[in-house]
């Protein structure tokens, strides 16, 4: 399985309601992450499933990303990309995709990197990548899905992804 992790796009400093969890993207934000979505399709990516954070701007993010592939697939919920959640609880729900070929997550920081590390180095706390808002990694893992057993393949800045749309 290619798992390919992006971490949201930047989002306003505070929601009205003062929740964290309701903090959505900025309009220039949007602007950028649509950019960026066409540069992963001019890319040739392709997705199985993508799944998201509930919180609301990694949900949005998936959202974008989703559209600039007409809505196939559609963004699912996945609730152990939560802040808050465990990086090897996030791992272990993502076995339930490893059957997928390419996977794309939405998610949170520090959380993205200490998955990248389970995946690619065997523990959270080993690789440490700077993953940016609207950055993505991608990850070429064995089928049986276990730690440390990944391979880097690319990691790409927010501004990266939106050049390859040219």
């Amino acid at each position: 399985m290619m798992l390919y992790i992006l971490r949201h796009a930047t989002a306003e400093e505070a929601a009205s309601s003062g929740d964290d969890g309701a903090r959505k993207l900025t309009e220039r934000s949007k602007e950028k992450m649509r950019a960026a979505a066409a540069g992963l399709r001019a890319m040739g990516l392709k997705f199985d499933a993508i799944l998201t954070s509930p919180l609301a701007r990694a949900a949005e993010t998936a959202e974008i990303v989703s559209a600039a592939y007409e809505n196939i697939p559609p963004p699912q919920v996945l609730p152990a990309l939560a802040t808050g959640v465990a990086a090897a609880d996030a791992v272990t729900a993502l076995r339930a995709f490893a059957k997928h070929g390419e996977v794309m997550i939405v998610g949170h920081e520090p959380q993205l990197n200490a998955i990248a590390s389970i995946l690619l180095a065997g523990a959270a706390d080993v690789t440490h990548l700077r993953l940016k808002t609207g950055g993505c990694i991608a990850i070429d893992l064995p089928p049986r899905f276990e730690r440390g057993g990944g391979e880097l393949r690319w990691m790409l800045t927010h501004r990266q992804l939106r050049q390859m749309r040219k």
